[in-house]
């Protein structure tokens, strides 16, 4: 077997996994348990093994380090800094995930001591480069959601107006008028009306969506326009 005589990089993957409160946007995150930065908060990820892709890398680590599994992720830069990582010449493959936070117990495993949610904005100190690789992926689930309709896979199936706002707000960092977002998301014909809640709200018992899958695949080839309604 042919091997490449000139030093070579090893392969990481880190997940960037972002989950919804009702609230607040939130971030997973693992403790180390082990050297380099043992003790520090990190993205969840590893070492890529010589017989599997970066993906299946991702999904693995994710699954040993946080009990998360059969999510879907999506690839959004490698990170390469040459001292990005302490121990030798690492480039990382970095991905990012939408998930209900209610749809996962978390369990922490292998080379995390913990695993845990924290809010967006309050995160705790990081080891390696990781603030960077969350501060790229903040930039770019805004570009996504406008792209596709992903942001539902933050919610709950059935939601409130009142809920899909505060995502998008917490999302693009903008606050939205009441009347006009809920105009606005009602005219996009991808919104499912479930009824009135049978839990009440501030007083109220608001009216539940859900998102029309079908007739999203019916009205669109998978992407949706630069025009579409949920560019918000």
């Amino acid at each position: 077997m042919y091997q490449y005589k000139y030093p070579h990089p090893a392969v990481t993957t880190d997940c960037v996994v972002f989950g919804f409160d009702g609230k607040q946007l939130h971030i997973l995150l693992i403790e180390r348990g082990i050297e380099p930065f043992k003790g520090l908060w990190a993205l969840p990820g590893g070492f890529m093994n010589m017989d599997e892709t970066v993906e299946q890398c991702a999904l693995r680590e994710l699954k040993e380090e946080t009990g998360v599994e059969n999510i879907y992720m999506e690839q959004f830069h490698v990170f390469s800094d040459v001292r990005r990582d302490p121990r030798e010449r690492v480039v990382t493959v970095a991905f990012l995930a939408l998930v209900r936070k209610s749809d996962f117990r978390l369990i922490a495993g292998d080379d995390a001591a913990r695993a845990s949610w924290f809010e967006v904005d309050e995160l705790p100190p990081l080891a390696f480069d990781h603030h960077d690789i969350i501060a790229m992926a903040r930039r770019r689930l805004p570009e996504m959601m406008r792209a596709k309709p992903v942001g539902f896979r933050l919610l709950d199936e059935k939601f409130s107006m009142n809920e899909l706002q505060r995502l998008y707000e917490a999302v693009n960092g903008i606050t939205y008028d009441r009347r006009n977002f809920a105009r606005k998301m009602s005219s996009t014909g991808l919104l499912r009306d479930e009824g009135v809640s049978p839990v009440a709200s501030h007083n109220r018992f608001p009216n539940l969506y859900s998102f029309d899958e079908d007739a999203y695949k019916a009205e669109t080839d998978g992407c949706l326009s630069p025009d579409n309604p949920f560019n918000v």
